[in-house]
């Protein structure tokens, strides 16, 4: 319980697409043996532990799946599917802003479309928790978002000293600058977790998130 299938669902496509683009070609993989072999197992291995996560929450687990409080994006569409309301506008987004080090669209496009959603992977985490009446986050379920979250930050400083190399075609580092943004904006959006997360950790004492720990604050 309090899992969000749809950020297992975003993070599978994810790992599903960059392994489409370090597998045919080594643009975005580091120069070292590294490169070679790694990267390769460290996403597949994401892919396969992420996918288990998500088969797990709709079989095994599915009594416990909370689907009423997992609603981000559940206008207009069937049950279950909106998280379309991220991952489509970031496809198409990367499918016309994005760097040219495989000189292959498909394969650039694919590594894009990987980095772009990979930032935004935890909004329906982020916005199922604020639907829980208690307010209360389960700790594994707060170590797991505040893990990934910590992701971010270390990609966040990666991208400060690289961002340069995402160049289009043209020369254009707009595609560095996007990948910027894209990782300010998930750690805006987690800032009052971290420090909620972060004071619980110190107390050892649950987590609670500010809207509803009784001072207002929305």
């Amino acid at each position: 319980s309090g899992v969000s299938l749809k950020t297992l669902q975003l993070y599978c496509l994810v790992f599903f697409f960059r392994l489409t683009s370090i597998i045919r070609h080594e643009g975005y993989l580091p120069y070292d043996k590294s490169g070679d072999w790694l990267y390769h197992i460290i996403e597949i291995m994401s892919l396969v532990f992420t996918s288990t996560a998500l088969w797990a929450c709709l079989v095994p687990y599915k009594h416990t799946y909370q689907a009423e409080l997992d609603s981000f994006g559940e206008l207009h569409v069937p049950p279950g599917f909106g998280a379309i309301y991220l991952a489509v506008p970031i496809l198409l987004l990367a499918i016309f802003v994005h760097p040219n080090l495989n000189a292959d669209f498909m394969s650039d496009t694919a590594w894009t479309y990987a980095m772009f959603l990979e930032s935004a992977a935890l909004v329906p985490q982020l916005f199922m928790f604020q639907k829980q009446a208690s307010g209360v986050v389960e700790l594994l379920t707060a170590h797991f978002v505040a893990a990934l979250g910590f992701g971010r930050v270390m990609e966040f400083f990666f991208w400060i000293y690289s961002y340069h190399e995402l160049a289009s075609a043209d020369g254009s580092t707009l595609p560095g600058y996007l990948a910027l943004f894209a990782q300010f904006i998930q750690l805006v959006l987690m800032v009052d977790f971290f420090w909620y997360y972060y004071l619980a950790v110190k107390n050892a004492t649950p987590l609670v998130l500010p809207s509803h720990n009784g001072m207002g604050i929305v």
